[in-house]
């Protein structure tokens, strides 16, 4: 009898697994690769792509970009003027939060207090004077002046399950917070498992709202791969069935192998390098700068690095963008800039410092090893240090280098934005130059922006923008290399060109996998 029992229990033992291992068959899983993995799990810690992508993913925004840059409605389900200075949102009812507590207007207040004292976001919500509650599921934004981008941020205003972190709310910059660790937000996935820079798993939330979303994904697994031809092998070897970016370099290996889809598109993020003033008494002189802008041949950065997979910039401002002066070109000539050195009385060069990261930026670490052979064409000897993003960013923060390269996509889609985090004078209180690791200041810059904030008529807004390009191309304010374009690629039965923007921020909740 006894044999028998135990029989019986290795038969139900050999069912549950059979039958768990259906039921795992069953599960859209998607295992995929980005260059890096989130820093941290606060929204609010650091304005950053990365930080966009998992905030789409665990949170949801009060409105979001279409892939025609238009508006739609998600945690808001409809908006009205109410006047020049005043927005009314009306929330979705019946939304539950990821600890389920149930969505309020409550929560929208809070967390657009908490952006208001965000190191990285205050300059963002500056205009923001306040968030009142008129019930639990509408509010006003309410701005000081009348300002023309206030649905643009409502894009970065992911709501915050404010009972969950009650108590608990210390917003710290590379800091072990509890927001860095824990979130509960109302979007599609929860995250179950994250080492960092290792993995992190996020499971599809059962209670989601949007029951209308295609979506059919249950589970992700983020895997950080750096290099990426090895992600590009873990691609075609089938161990991953997604990633992002793809070198340029892999572009026509991908196309040509049928199992594969690659997708592109131009993006506007600026590449750029940033030259601190405060560090390098060199750098206060317009002429080294100028030297260095003349002597960085970003036009053959575009073609030999980055295959043509770039546009060439001479500004923040891509084409199509309010502030994009047409006048500004590129300005590539090694005996002007060798002239300028020796006008500014450096004709034998100095030393100086540079970091970059390995893992942030397409091909990065490649363009600043470009850039310090460039340099020393002008007897500017660099040491430079790359490392990934994880440790990039401290470093960056506390502007421990003397050139730092930096990328930036104006979440906006405003030219304002470039110029306010890496152009204006660095002020803790308002959050204005809060990634202007150059240390520049022009008071007239500084004033045309903030004319800008409330300028409601676009050709005049447009005009006092375009300036603000000439002054900062004058100035040599910062080293302009190229807008990175964008590309992803992944197994034909994901079907990935739907959830894809030039934002870089898929909408992973609206994926569908076709097997």
């Amino acid at each position: 009898m006894k044999g028998k029992h135990k029989r019986m229990q290795k038969w139900l033992y050999t069912l549950f697994f059979l039958l768990a291992g259906l039921a795992g068959a069953a599960e859209k899983t998607l295992v995929m690769a980005y260059d890096a993995d989130p820093v941290s799990m606060d929204p609010h810690e650091q304005l950053s792509g990365g930080t966009l992508q998992l905030s789409h993913m665990i949170f949801d925004p009060l409105v979001r970009w279409t892939k025609d840059l238009d508006f739609e409605g998600r945690l808001a389900e409809k908006w009205e003027r109410l006047d020049a200075r005043t927005m009314r949102f009306h929330l979705r009812k019946g939304v539950t939060f990821h600890s389920g507590h149930p969505f309020t207007a409550t929560d929208v207040k809070y967390t657009c207090d908490r952006l208001k004292r965000s190191p990285d976001f205050k300059a963002l919500f500056e205009q923001v004077s306040a968030c009142r509650i008129v019930d639990d599921h509408t509010v006003d934004l309410v701005t000081a002046k009348p300002y023309p981008l206030l649905l643009q941020m409502a894009t970065y205003l992911f709501p915050l399950d404010h009972r969950f972190y009650a108590g608990k709310d210390e917003l710290k910059k590379h800091g072990d917070s509890f927001a860095s660790r824990n979130a509960s937000g109302t979007g599609p996935f929860t995250v179950s498992e994250r080492q960092q820079g290792v993995k992190v798993v996020f499971d599809r939330f059962p209670k989601y709202w949007d029951t209308r979303s295609p979506g059919n994904v249950d589970r992700i697994v983020l895997t950080p791969i750096k290099e990426g031809p090895t992600r590009v092998a873990a691609l075609l070897s089938g161990d991953v069935d997604f990633i992002a970016p793809v070198p340029p370099n892999d572009h026509d290996r991908i196309k040509r192998d049928p199992k594969l889809n690659l997708v592109t598109m131009s993006g506007t993020r600026v590449i750029t390098l940033q030259l601190n003033q405060k560090r390098r008494p060199e750098f206060r002189r317009v002429q080294v700068r100028q030297a260095i802008v003349h002597a960085i041949n970003n036009d053959g950065i575009v073609k030999k690095i980055m295959r043509g997979f770039a546009t060439t910039a001479a500004q923040q401002s891509p084409r199509g963008y309010a502030g994009h002066h047409p006048g500004l070109t590129p300005r590539y000539d090694v005996k002007k800039a060798q002239a300028l050195m020796k006008e500014a009385g450096y004709a034998k060069g100095f030393s100086c410092t540079m970091i970059a990261p390995n893992n942030r930026y397409v091909n990065d670490y490649k363009i600043a090893q470009a850039v310090v052979s460039m340099l020393a064409k002008i007897k500017i000897k660099v040491n430079l240090k790359t490392m990934p993003k994880a440790q990039y960013w401290p470093e960056f923060d506390k502007r421990s280098a003397d050139i730092q390269l930096l990328g930036w996509h104006s979440d906006t889609e405003d030219s304002a934005n470039f110029t306010e985090f890496l152009c204006m004078t660095k002020n803790a209180d308002s959050g204005y130059g809060q990634y202007n690791s150059g240390n520049y200041s022009s008071p007239r810059v500084d004033a045309l922006i903030i004319a800008s904030h409330t300028e409601t008529d676009a050709g005049k807004r447009a005009t006092l923008l375009q300036e603000v390009e000439k002054i900062l191309y004058d100035d040599a304010a910062f080293v302009p290399l190229h807008w990175q374009d964008l590309a992803w690629a992944a197994h034909k039965a994901i079907d990935i060109a739907p959830i894809l923007n030039v934002m870089n921020v898929p909408y992973l909740g609206d994926l569908v996998i076709r097997r």
